[in-house]
């Protein structure tokens, strides 16, 4: 059996439609490497978007071969969590998972893991701070995609950590199991072709001749990257080149308006080079664009940015790149061997805590405020354009570098090598929390939830009074079983239906009642399921609520 359960919902796996994200290429990237790489003899899914379980397992097979049994388990199941032992979030969101395993009486029942993609934006932000103060368990984990991004977690729950300890005095606070595994692509996907070379520079009028430098990914200068360093570094490099320099950018922007200006602005500071441009979100032009370009550029200066996959796939189709020495960067191109790396420069500490301020009181948008703070990380334009030039001029320098730029894709990012990662961490959480010691019953004024507690113990006080097992009901004079019939026939009475008490249920209670004798909530439910009695308990005050059932209050109502 499987030692993990994948959280599955076709959203966040989802590359065709029109407003692709780096999250959801990621997603569909790890799934098909999971899915072609894993060695359990068997796979589970959680159905989290309750979807038809052909309806995804048809999409899982266009994306690979499903070629073991598969076992679903409902977006309700829990329980069918904790019967595989691990749960794999494709996002950070551990802690609110935490709360909800603990609501459902499971805090030791499976192990949680889940992994960085932007940690920016206010929600995970938030979702990292509740790590330190949810129920979470030492085997659950975090995985941080890249060194950089650890570095900011670990400094973000350090300062949670010592805000609970010196304002709450707090002396235990939760415990994440952070560690670092690389996002991944499958690198076949991005073999280049001289066919496909030939048909992409004829297609955009570019000469066989010509250098081409290719940047992939969004047009949106706030939350991906400014380009316009990139044209100055083109800019600079191509008026020392002896040859003619072409820049192709393959991507999309977020409306017509906004990709007019992008490329108007780019194409004003880079008037010696080729300018051209093509909508990157098709599959065919995502892993066939590779092809045209002789090398790579990504200048990254956006704190949004974690890992960074197009690196990774220029890499693996053989391009050497010149990018930003940033963030994930770091971690998978090596400057000098693979390409270059050029420094990038940011305010010190403090400097941002009015772009912070602005944020945290919606004053400005998280496009604004990452956008704003891009503005004022510098990359070096002089060593972005000296690597230019060096890979432009030098045609063995390209190959060679392109060259140890695949090797390193292919053995290192690419998901037959990471996905074994992750079932090492899958076993090894299992058998943590297998060893661990039972945990001490939970005291009964505890409440596995706070922040999410029962309704009708928050707002307790609003009621004249509260049913107990020892309230009486009996039948409304002249109700029979066809007024419960045709409640059950309407629409208002049955909204949120769950919560009342099933058809079988009520015309049981009918019966009973049909004596006329006077009976006890207690005694009413006795005959039900043991897990079915707390719901049919409430669910005879609906009857209460539509007439079938009448109440024998305690008492007078009270002002």
């Amino acid at each position: 059996m499987s030692d993990v359960v994948l959280y599955l919902n076709p959203e966040a796996f989802d590359t065709k439609g029109p407003a692709l994200m780096g999250r959801q290429s990621a997603g569909e990237s790890f799934l098909r490497g999971y899915l072609r790489h894993s060695r359990s003899p068997r796979w589970a899914f959680w159905n989290v978007a309750n979807r038809k379980p052909e309806v995804l397992s048809a999409a899982l097979a266009e994306l690979a071969d499903v070629n073991r049994p598969v076992s679903w388990i409902a977006r309700h199941d829990r329980g069918g969590l904790a019967r595989i032992g691990n749960v794999h979030l494709p996002q950070p969101n551990v802690a609110r998972e935490g709360w909800r395993r603990n609501m459902a009486g499971l805090r030791r029942g499976y192990g949680i893991s889940g992994i960085t993609h932007t940690t920016a934006s206010m929600d995970i932000m938030d979702s990292l701070a509740d790590l330190m103060s949810a129920p979470i368990e030492p085997w659950d984990s975090l995985i941080c995609t890249s060194s950089a991004v650890r570095a900011s977690v670990e400094i973000e729950l350090e300062a949670v950590r010592v805000d609970l300890e010196e304002r709450l005095g707090a002396t235990r606070v939760s415990t994440p199991n952070l560690l670092t595994i690389p996002l991944a692509i499958n690198t076949e996907d991005f073999q280049s072709t001289p066919d496909q070379r030939k048909a992409w520079r004829e297609r955009l009028d570019i000469p066989d001749d010509a250098v081409v430098v290719l940047y992939m990914g969004r047009f949106n200068p706030a939350v991906k990257m400014n380009p316009l360093p990139m044209a100055l570094a083109l800019e600079k490099a191509a008026r020392r080149s002896s040859k003619p320099v072409f820049w192709v950018q393959a991507g999309w922007a977020t409306s017509a308006e906004a990709e007019t200006t992008y490329h108007d602005e780019c194409r004003a500071l880079c008037p010696s080079v080729g300018y051209r441009h093509v909508d990157g979100r098709e599959a065919g032009t995502r892993f066939s664009i590779w092809s045209v370009a002789d090398l790579f550029i990504s200048l990254s200066d956006n704190i949004q940015e974690t890992f960074g996959l197009t690196p990774l796939e220029a890499m693996a189709a053989g391009l050497p790149g010149v990018v930003s020495d940033w963030d994930g960067y770091r971690d998978t191109l090596r400057h000098g061997v693979d390409g270059f790396r050029a420094a990038t420069y940011a305010p010190a500490a403090g400097a941002g805590r009015d772009l912070a301020y602005r944020h945290a009181n919606d004053w400005i948008s998280y496009d604004l405020y990452v956008g704003a703070a891009s503005q004022v990380i510098a990359v070096s334009v002089d060593e972005a354009a000296q690597g230019l030039l060096d890979l432009i001029e030098n045609d063995d320098l390209r190959r060679r570098m392109g060259r140890s730029a695949q090797a390193r894709a292919r053995s290192l990012f690419d998901w037959s090598a990471v996905i074994p990662q992750y079932e090492a961490l899958w076993t090894e959480m299992s058998a943590r929390r297998e060893a661990a010691r039972p945990l001490p019953a939970m005291p009964r004024n505890l409440a596995p939830n706070p922040r999410r507690l029962d309704p009708f113990h928050l707002f307790g006080g609003y009621a004249t009074e509260w049913s107990s097992p020892s309230t009486l009901l009996m039948l409304t004079p002249g109700r029979t079983a066809a007024d419960v019939e045709a409640l059950m026939a309407m629409k208002l009475p049955t909204f949120g239906g769950f919560t009342g008490p099933t058809r079988e249920e009520a015309l049981k209670v009918v019966e009973t009642l049909s004596d006329g004798s006077q009976r006890s909530i207690r005694d009413l439910v006795a005959d039900a399921p043991p897990g079915r009695r707390p719901f049919l308990e409430r669910g005879l005050l609906w009857m209460v609520k539509y007439d079938i059932l009448t109440l024998l209050a305690r008492g007078a109502h009270v002002a």
